[in-house]
């Protein structure tokens, strides 16, 4: 899965309206640099290969010192980037990488 989502991403990487929408929420500020360096240097914690916009994953990285995730989905011609944001520790164990 990482080699298609880094094939896919080289070629294009395309920002969905609601990634875009949860990036730039005040508390959270998710660059689009950010999400550049989850993908190409990232590690792959959930995979949905059902998923009903196509085959995604959930990518974990951490960067300017903070843990974000990255929902995407690669295609033939892009990376799609359906969502980012900064996990809850309420919602993930403290290395932000296992569901509560």
């Amino acid at each position: 899965m990482k080699d298609k989502i880094i094939l896919a991403a080289r070629k294009k990487i395309l920002f969905l309206p609601h990634a875009i929408k949860q990036m730039s929420h005040p508390d959270r500020m998710i660059t689009a640099d950010e999400i550049k360096e989850a993908i190409f240097r990232g590690e792959i914690i959930e995979e949905y290969p059902d998923d009903q916009r196509g085959e995604s994953c959930l990518v974990f990285h951490v960067a300017q010192n903070r843990a974000i995730h990255v929902v995407c989905s690669p295609k033939a011609e892009y990376l799609a980037i359906i969502t980012a944001y900064i996990p809850a520790t309420s919602q993930w164990s403290s290395d932000y990488k296992v569901r509560r």
